[in-house]
């Protein structure tokens, strides 16, 4: 049978540029079963849920539900819950970690300062520390929201965890399904697709060295989606691996094409030209949807390297900063 997973690796369609966006996650751990929206739609009051949402809402926050792999009963009491937030952003990247039998304290949060960078709210409120532990690899398994997380991602953090490898999560959601199986890796902000199992370990032994790995990357969070291949196409062009050696800048443009301006830590700067596109042919985004679609693709037209002379800006700009 045909799948939105099996049409997009026959077409060969492009991943860069296709990660979710968001400068800081934050993560609850909810046993049980997941709905297509699953903050509101789980064993998680959707009292909560509604209200963790609301928080988050253009704060450069995302907030997603993480479960062990394995059963999903979660029958009489739930045990104490990990929560982590971690921060996206090269050259601040962070990863706070705490327990809480009590998930409506979540809510005391600054859900804005944490989508700067600002994690002091966590550790007064959850009593927050350092994640000092093995990267996290969150693989995307509600088949609520596409049957292709379940029937590709739930096989992968199964063999994951029947590996012994350390740090492997279910997550509710981190969109581009036709991408099955997709994987977010904190604390960098890393999302990959059609990955499979000695490939995440591949990702997973980078991180822990604080090396990325380009190969089925979609691209960082920190940045928006043009941001996004540009910061891949000059890891490509250049083949620096250090994970927070380069930063989004700067991108101007309209919705049809960008010039994003991506720094190095070492004081290079590149002008990437990157143009969006339509994938054709016409294809299912997703299992449930009932037309096919045409998802933008963003194609990287030029990366140009710049002299020392040319002005440019000093801040980095993230996904949240764009869309505020």
């Amino acid at each position: 049978m045909s799948t939105c997973t099996t049409v997009s690796r026959d077409l060969d369609e492009p991943m860069s540029g296709t990660a979710a966006t968001a400068t800081t996650w934050l993560l609850l751990e909810q046993p049980g079963p997941w709905g297509a929206k699953a903050l509101t739609s789980s064993h998680l009051d959707p009292v909560l849920g509604r209200a963790l949402e609301a928080a988050a809402q253009g704060t450069g926050v995302r907030v997603v539900l993480i479960r062990r792999p394995g059963r999903h009963a979660d029958f009489g009491t739930p045990p104490p819950r990990r929560v982590y937030a971690a921060h996206t952003v090269p050259g601040r990247v962070w990863m706070r970690g705490a327990t809480t039998h009590e998930p409506h304290r979540l809510l005391g949060l600054d859900f804005a300062a944490l989508g700067r960078g600002d994690h002091r709210s966590f550790d007064t409120v959850l009593d927050g520390r350092a994640h000092t532990g093995d990267p996290l690899a969150l693989v995307c398994t509600n088949g609520k929201r596409d049957r292709c997380c379940a029937v590709l991602g739930r096989p992968l953090a199964a063999e994951l965890a029947a590996s012994d490898v350390a740090g492997v999560w279910e997550v509710t959601h981190l969109g581009g399904h036709r991408f099955s199986p997709t994987l977010l890796v904190l604390p960098y902000g890393y999302a990959y697709g059609r990955a499979a199992a000695h490939t995440v370990k591949e990702v997973l032994h980078g991180a822990q060295e604080g090396r990325i790995v380009i190969d089925r990357c979609r691209g960082n969070s920190a940045w928006d989606r043009p941001g996004q291949a540009a910061e891949l196409a000059v890891r490509a062009a250049t083949g620096e691996d250090t994970a927070e050696a380069l930063s989004v800048v700067h991108t101007r443009g309209t919705a049809q094409g960008w010039e994003v301006t991506v720094a190095h830590v070492d004081g290079r700067h590149w002008r990437v030209t990157v143009a969006q596109t339509a994938a054709l042919p016409p294809r299912p985004e997703s299992c449930g949807a009932a037309v096919l679609g045409t998802p933008a693709r963003m194609e990287v037209v030029a990366v140009d390297e710049l002299t020392p002379a040319a002005p440019l800006l000093a801040a980095p700009v993230t996904s949240a900063a764009l869309a505020g």
